[in-house]
């Protein structure tokens, strides 16, 4: 699907407009991930703005949320741009090269629109959670799926050693581990293996995810749950989505800094329900 130069630059201009205040309308009947992508933009901004009108944030801290948000869209937005000009005048394999980045650009924008429209409703109290007894290694099933092509780039694996059944909203809880389990991918060496593994003690369960990195500095780790402090190759939102979604089920994440030879261990722990 050819994706024309004007719709970028009308999207562009349109969540300009509407991180101005302006009421816009996203939606999109067609098909492709341009639509896909207003959808979830007009989403998010609802959400926003009912969140506004309820008073759930103060307004500096709105305003400075939406900027980040601004600030994030206008990178791929920005990129998306400057191959729309190369590419009108570009070899034939060149423009296949450029769509390619577009796309790219494009994918990017729906992951974080997506996951800021998920952010945006975990803050509104508006997800229902349907906790259920779940297998560890069915939620990492799920998780490592969806990170499949990272670990291979990487050439990394996952491990896990030792399974137990945990109560909690499988398909949430596997949202989290997977931006926990990204976050180690991106932090780990080449040729290594992220070990993971679970327990549990007469007052929670626990899923530890350790990675192979040179650990976490102390001055970093205060920045880690941090909205929009950006990592390595993400856009920092990964992690609070993560935390989000585990405190949103009375839960935590521990982190212990490792170094020394030891990489960073992210443990997930779900706390039991107190019997009467």
């Amino acid at each position: 699907m050819l994706i024309r130069k004007s719709e970028i630059t009308k999207l562009s201009n349109n969540i300009r407009k509407a991180i101005n205040g302006e009421i816009i309308d996203f939606r999109d009947n067609e098909e492709g991930s341009l639509s896909v992508l207003k959808n979830d933009i007009y989403n998010f901004i609802n959400i926003k703005n009912g969140q506004i009108d309820a008073a759930v944030l103060e307004h500096k801290a709105m305003s400075e949320y939406i900027e980040n948000i601004s600030h994030q869209l206008k990178t791929p937005i920005t990129s998306m741009n400057i191959m729309m000009d190369l590419i009108e005048d570009a070899p034939r394999e060149k423009q296949a090269e450029f769509l390619l980045g577009i796309r790219s650009s494009l994918n990017q924008m729906e992951w974080l629109t997506a996951t800021l429209l998920k952010m945006a409703k975990l803050d509104n109290k508006r997800v229902e959670f349907f906790k259920k007894e779940t297998a560890v290694r069915e939620l990492l099933d799920i998780s490592v799926k969806s990170l499949e092509i990272l670990l291979d780039i990487k050439n990394q694996r996952v491990i896990l050693e030792n399974d137990i059944l945990i109560n909690c909203d499988k398909k949430w809880t596997a949202e989290a581990l997977t931006n926990i389990i990204k976050n180690a991918i991106e932090y780990s060496k080449e040729n290594t293996a992220i070990k993971v593994n679970s327990g549990e003690n007469p007052i929670y369960s626990y899923i530890s995810i350790e990675d192979s990195g040179e650990g976490i500095k102390k001055e970093d780790y205060k920045k880690l749950f941090t909205r929009f402090e950006n990592s390595r190759n993400g856009y920092g939102v990964g992690l609070p989505l993560a935390l989000s979604i585990i405190r949103s089920q009375d839960g935590d994440i521990d982190v212990d800094l490792g170094g020394n030879g030891r990489g960073a261990i992210f443990t997930i722990k779900l706390f039991k329900e107190k019997s009467d």
